[in-house]
């Protein structure tokens, strides 16, 4: 099926009706859209802006033809925290600016070579670690959240009771919440775990009161550093894997096969344009949500119009200042809490890519291409120095490629 096949999906929907289902998809997945430059120090106000925009993107590269919404990406999570800590905040952003240029790129060669190549060059005994890896690298950032060792002024009671009923709070909704509950756990996390706070005491509103009701988010331009470029490409690997998925995931729902119209190369490249934009504002990488995807499910609200109406609002919303002065109050722990869940959920899904596979792990080619992406990934290997200097995700990515290509295959692969 060609480009030019594919169509904009009429709505039968009035206006009100689109505008409200577009502002219920927004609430579906806020919580995690402002969870991401919360846990990496970036502003939640610039990442809601970033996320409306690159949603809009997204739908002028596809033609407006899948419902998607995008917004932070948890992939990225402890790889920008890491790569803050290292090279500050302005030379991460050129680095997320260059790995959504790799969504571009890949985008491309499917375009002339399709994906059979991808999946050769990153099968699941790559991706699958690499994803592991993403999750567990900085997991003793999230322990030390959730213990209240990065904020001062609550001591560690209060950071353990705060962590642990925010955490419990978002496994019973996720687990067993139902119909719109079972789509915000971690909204329903945080907001138990904020009033939990107002009672303890510990939250400051100063910042609240001393902001505007309407202001410019705090946008911040990228720079570029090698360091920071090498460090954050090829954390942008595993998600581009992940695209496919997500893709194959809301053509299920509507029955709708999006990698033949609009195509594969048209999603990746709005992904990636999405996240190259995100990086010029001072927001986080974009990616398609599966909790969006969850209400489309539910609401059957099919129409790639009512996302739009979701980036506009999201727009909006993004110069209300005392709304970012808001999320800024909820507390370290709080926090904390829900990304011990967070992740360790992502480690689970390497986990998952590898089980579904169905390769012998034990396999003696497999056995060692999995073990050194885990121990060079999350046990602080280091090769290069300077500006040349590659560790952790990236490090874990380009090792797992490279052994990839050069051994033989394993006796279950043959």
């Amino acid at each position: 099926m060609s480009d030019s096949s594919a169509v904009v999906p009429r709505s039968t929907d009035s206006l009100p009706r689109t505008l409200l289902t577009g502002a219920q998809m927004l609430f579906v997945a806020f919580g995690a859209l402002v969870l991401v430059p919360l846990l990496t120090g970036l502003d939640p106000s610039v990442a809601l802006f970033t996320a409306g925009v690159g949603t809009l993107v997204f739908h002028a590269v596809t033609r407006a033809t899948v419902p998607v919404f995008l917004a932070s990406s948890f992939a990225f999570i402890a790889p920008i925290q890491g790569s803050v800590a290292s090279f500050g905040v302005s030379a991460t952003l050129g680095g997320l600016l260059a790995a959504g240029l790799v969504y571009v790129v890949i985008s491309q060669a499917v375009r002339l070579k399709g994906t059979a190549w991808l999946h050769r060059l990153l099968p699941a005994v790559v991706v699958g670690p690499v994803i592991m890896v993403i999750g567990l690298a900085l997991a003793p950032v999230a322990v030390s959240m959730a213990t209240g060792e990065t904020s001062e002024h609550i001591g560690y009671g209060q950071a353990i009771t705060l962590s642990m009923v925010s955490l419990l709070v978002t496994l019973v909704l996720a687990v067993f919440g139902r119909g719109l509950l079972r789509l915000i756990p971690i909204m329903g996390g945080i907001v138990t775990g904020y009033l939990l706070g107002l009672a303890m005491g510990v939250i400051d509103f100063t910042p609240v009161t001393e902001a505007a009701w309407l202001a410019l988010p705090a946008f911040t331009a990228p720079s570029f550093h090698w360091a920071a470029i090498l460090f954050m490409i090829p954390v942008a690997i595993a998600p581009a894997v992940e695209h496919i998925g997500d893709m194959v995931a809301i053509g299920s729902v509507t029955r709708k096969n999006y990698l033949e119209t609009p195509g594969l190369h048209r999603t990746l490249l709005g992904d990636g344009l999405a996240t190259t934009t995100a990086a010029l504002f001072g927001g986080p990488p974009n990616t398609t949500y599966s909790e969006v995807t969850g209400a489309v499910t539910l609401t059957r609200a099919f129409d790639p119009r009512i996302m739009i109406v979701a980036a506009g609002v999201a727009i909006v919303l993004a110069f209300v200042a005392k709304l970012g002065a808001l999320l800024q109050t909820i507390p370290g722990p709080v926090m904390g809490g829900i990304m011990t869940l967070l992740f360790g959920s992502i480690a689970v899904v390497g986990m998952n890519t590898l089980v579904r596979a169905g390769h012998s792990l034990t396999a003696p080619r497999n056995l060692v291409v999995i073990s050194l992406i885990l121990v060079f990934g999350i046990g602080g290997m280091q090769l290069g120095g300077g500006q040349f200097t590659l560790q952790g995700v990236s490090l874990a990515a380009l090792v797992g490629i490279v052994l990839n290509w050069v051994l033989p295959p394993a006796n279950d692969e043959a």
